[in-house]
């Protein structure tokens, strides 16, 4: 990649939000504006995108209460903060037009931003994500349950006595997540970085403990109703072995009108990872179409 890239702060609710542009967002190219999951990760698994930045700018941020932006103490978390927040970041950084992507959590919150009437979205791809958070903690018990019973074992144990912190547990988790989450070599920086800097405190408030038991803001979240809505060209994207599963995937395929479904077949939740020349090439091909 050779594109310039420059880094810097957008003001929010009196903090600091981090970001990082790679090209130049003076250009006539419409930029691709990506946000991350969680509720409470970073940016830090979107490297790859950068070697989009030949084509446009690409830009990323991590949201207010993680990675390189202020952890307030003084900010009710809730869906609001963050659907205003990527209002902030596309005033101040410039992007009247935009090509939007959304990984999990962060294509919720795309899809908020859709559904608020924002102006000049060109784009929009649905990685990894979802509508229904009642139907996404549904098919991640049968994810769970498809365990090896010695891990299930564990979860149930530290569930039923809510020691979610526990070491155990969260060494069990770690099975569901190499199944579902990143199934790629190890040790991955992006990661490493990601898990050093995300907000556990965050991701508790707005999903609960872990992915199927929604007990936090976030619960009863669900937007298939509105799908229909939207009108701009949509890829849906996802691994084989996504916790984005079939049915979840076909909810977002089936609600908005024209859009298109792409399968990485060697990936979990993040192909932009897993398989990255794949991913890069099907994002690519989606935004100059």
């Amino acid at each position: 990649m050779s594109a310039t890239v420059s880094e810097g702060y957008v003001d929010y609710l009196g903090h600091k939000t981090w970001y990082r542009a790679a090209g130049d967002l003076a250009s006539d190219a419409i930029p691709l504006l990506a946000l991350h999951g969680g509720p409470g990760s970073t940016h830090h698994y979107f490297a790859p995108l950068e070697w989009l930045a030949d084509e446009r700018p690409v830009v990323v941020y991590d949201q207010l209460g993680c990675g390189g932006s202020d952890r307030p103490q003084d900010v009710e978390w809730s869906v609001e903060v963050f659907r205003d927040e990527v209002d902030a970041v596309r005033a101040q950084l410039g992007l009247d037009q935009i090509h939007l992507l959304g990984t999990s959590w962060g294509g919720m919150l795309a899809l908020e931003h859709v559904f608020s009437g924002a102006e000049g979205i060109v784009s929009l791809i649905l990685s990894s994500t979802l509508a229904s958070i009642d139907q996404w903690a549904a098919e991640q018990v049968v994810l769970r349950n498809a365990l090896p019973r010695e891990v299930v074992e564990v979860l149930d144990r530290h569930e039923r006595s809510g020691t979610y912190d526990d070491p155990e547990y969260e060494r069990a988790l770690e099975t569901y997540n190499d199944r579902h989450f990143y199934r790629g070599p190890r040790p991955r920086v992006e990661l490493d970085l990601m898990d050093a800097e995300k907000a556990k405190d965050v991701y508790r408030t707005m999903q609960g403990p872990n992915e199927w038991t929604p007990t936090g803001v976030l619960r009863g979240w669900d937007v298939r109703d509105r799908l229909s809505e939207i009108d701009v060209p949509t890829l849906v994207i996802r691994g084989r072995h996504d916790m984005c599963t079939d049915a979840v995937a076909a909810t977002l395929v089936a609600g908005i009108s024209g859009s298109r479904e792409v399968v990485l077949e060697e990936s979990s939740h993040t192909p932009v990872l897993e398989e990255t020349d794949r991913y890069l090439d099907a994002i690519g091909s989606f935004i100059r179409a």
